[in-house]
């Protein structure tokens, strides 16, 4: 496993760890301020929100590579299916390629996808999955001429209803098999998948296809589920164990802090919580 004590040029901020991904939340830095900071500290990669990002991805893309930071990925494809998706296929589908053009123009090699929910007529998920595996694989020619590749992110099943009915590595993978094409992977969320005890087995299967590498805590209790990450070390999962696992089975790319919480670190001077991250990534992931 690799020795980071000494070592930040593995370690990536997802801006939404500074509330970037919400409106109004977090104190409000710019790209350019948020890539200076991490660049100040050494932080070697930095994954953004579309929304931060629009109509300036290959200026926000060139700040930091002058920096020396490197853009790990992009956060997110719209939702293919289910309530929080745009309405309609065509809208999905141009959505989807415009969000592709965005991580190309960033710089970014790869965009993460969360599925979303069940699609409204249908029961359970297993409808659901089969219309986000026809819609990835619509768009794949697409990022694939655009060098960029898609992360599905299976999410907690807490979330199976509204944002996604993808929900274990397993099934991540299975779709992944059933696309049967290059370019596409998954992307392991500490706060997604610290549960699964089939996990160890996916992640041998997964291999190489493993894009992405999320880090933030499962607190003890969650007084909400999807804005109440905790930071590394501060609940109940396995970050080390987890990396191992993730490690062995090939991985190789950033270690990409990603916590949502909105009244905690949200609230907390952004300095402070990028020292933080930097602390608990040296000494207990």
């Amino acid at each position: 496993m690799r020795d980071f004590r000494h070592d930040l040029t593995a370690l990536a901020l997802n801006t939404a760890t500074l509330g970037h991904n919400v409106p109004g939340a977090g104190a409000g830095w710019s790209p350019e301020r948020t890539i200076d900071a991490c660049a100040e500290r050494g932080i070697g990669g930095i994954v953004f929100w579309r929304r931060e990002i629009a109509g300036r991805a290959a200026v926000i893309g060139a700040h930091a590579r002058a920096a020396g930071v490197s853009v790990a990925g992009l956060c997110r494809a719209p939702f293919l299916v289910g309530p929080l998706a745009p309405r309609g296929t065509v809208e999905i589908r141009d959505d989807f390629r415009l969000a592709i053009d965005e991580a190309a123009a960033l710089g970014a090699p790869v965009l993460t996808i969360v599925t979303g929910g069940v699609e409204a007529g249908t029961k359970g998920v297993a409808e659901s999955l089969k219309i986000v595996a026809e819609r990835v694989a619509a768009v794949l020619p697409h990022a694939a001429a655009c060098g960029v590749q898609l992360a599905l992110e299976p999410l907690h099943p807490v979330y199976a209803g509204d944002r996604s009915c993808l929900t274990t590595a397993r099934d991540a993978l299975d779709l992944c098999d059933l696309i049967g094409a290059e370019g596409l992977g998954v992307a392991i969320d500490v706060y997604h998948v610290w549960w699964d005890t089939d996990l160890p087995r996916q992640l041998v299967r997964a291999g190489r296809r493993i894009l992405g590498f999320h880090l933030c805590d499962w607190l003890v209790p969650t007084t909400d589920v999807l804005l109440d990450r905790g930071m590394m070390g501060d609940g109940v999962a396995d970050l080390r164990g987890l990396r191992a696992a993730v490690e062995a089975a090939g991985y190789r790319g950033f270690c990409e802090v990603e916590i949502f919480s909105a009244n905690n670190w949200w609230k907390r001077d952004p300095a402070e919580v990028l020292d933080t991250m930097v602390e608990r990534f040296r000494s207990v992931c």
